[in-house]
């Protein structure tokens, strides 16, 4: 007999008819790494909708938050239906506190306080052009980064330099932050920790299209295999025990370095981070020993 593991995705990652998202291969990718895995295991990996109808959950032992990559828009929506998914008695794998925390990016100022060497950051609650040239003089830059407090994949996010600053009546619209360029961003990419129940799993080097500092795949951006050196993975290591949560499945420390010649915590994304199978060739199987760890 075996267990069954839902996979929360959303219509515009799932496979079907529909038009998909410019980076929905990565649902393919993870699934295709995943089942197989599970299977060995004896779980079965069951993907849907996040919004499908409760009874459609009925008869599942846990839910993981995998592809649900439009919650940015909808998150009390999304909360709330991981918490009526735990209250079926379903666990919710990361947790609905966690998502909770993790969701808006001030969560980087508790980082912070507990010791993470961070991206110097102004929070806002909008920024328009004035704000923009603020924080440029503000932090001694030519060239800023305005991302929303609430977001993911890089959607809504905007970079100026003195020489192309937003039209005069431009504003953010939202709660956002405003960072300052890291030209490591474009020279050596950005990297990623992928840790699975507390322990390390693997490395990736995320590298941005020519013209292009957005990393993700959906502005062109590439994966490449990265060994980290102790020194990196100890950055890495220092930002997951920083977090105030114990009981995460999966984290994905994302990482960038600053002028300094010091990492800096970009993202620890516990909600619904690709964990970049491909780099990972392990992946499938410490998620699922995992998992039947959790599950007894």
């Amino acid at each position: 007999m075996t267990t069954r593991i839902g996979f929360l995705a959303c219509k515009d990652t799932l496979p079907g008819d529909g038009e998909r998202r410019g980076d929905a291969f990565e649902h393919d990718l993870e699934v295709k790494a995943l089942r197989p895995a599970f299977a060995d295991a004896g779980l079965e990996l069951v993907e849907l909708d996040w919004r499908s109808p409760l009874d459609q959950f009925a008869g599942m032992a846990m839910v993981l938050l995998g592809t649900a990559w439009d919650y940015q828009d909808h998150p009390r929506e999304f909360i709330a239906k991981l918490a009526a998914l735990q209250e079926h008695g379903i666990t919710v794998q990361n947790s609905p506190d966690i998502v909770r925390w993790n969701s808006d990016k001030s969560y980087l100022k508790d980082l912070e306080q507990r010791g993470a060497t961070t991206v110097p950051t102004l929070w806002l609650e909008d920024a328009d052009r004035q704000a923009v040239t603020g924080a440029m003089d503000h932090f001694g830059t030519d060239r800023v980064v305005v991302k929303r407090q609430v977001g993911a994949g890089g959607i809504g996010q905007y970079s100026f330099t003195r020489a192309s600053l937003p039209e005069a009546d431009w504003s953010m619209g939202r709660p956002c932050m405003i960072q300052p360029f890291l030209p490591s961003i474009v020279e050596e990419g950005e990297y990623t920790f992928v840790f699975i129940d507390g322990e390390y799993s693997h490395g990736v080097q995320k590298r941005a299209a020519q013209d292009e500092y957005r990393i993700q795949s959906l502005y062109g951006g590439y994966e490449c295999d990265y060994a980290p050196p102790p020194g990196d993975l100890e950055c890495a290591r220092t930002i997951e025990r920083a977090l105030p949560f114990a009981d995460a499945l999966y984290c994905r420390i994302d990482m960038a370095r600053l002028a300094t010649g010091e990492l800096a915590v970009m993202e620890a994304e516990m909600i619904e981070p690709y964990l970049y199978p491909q780099q990972g060739s392990q992946l499938g199987m410490r998620l699922a020993e995992a998992i039947c760890k959790r599950l007894g």
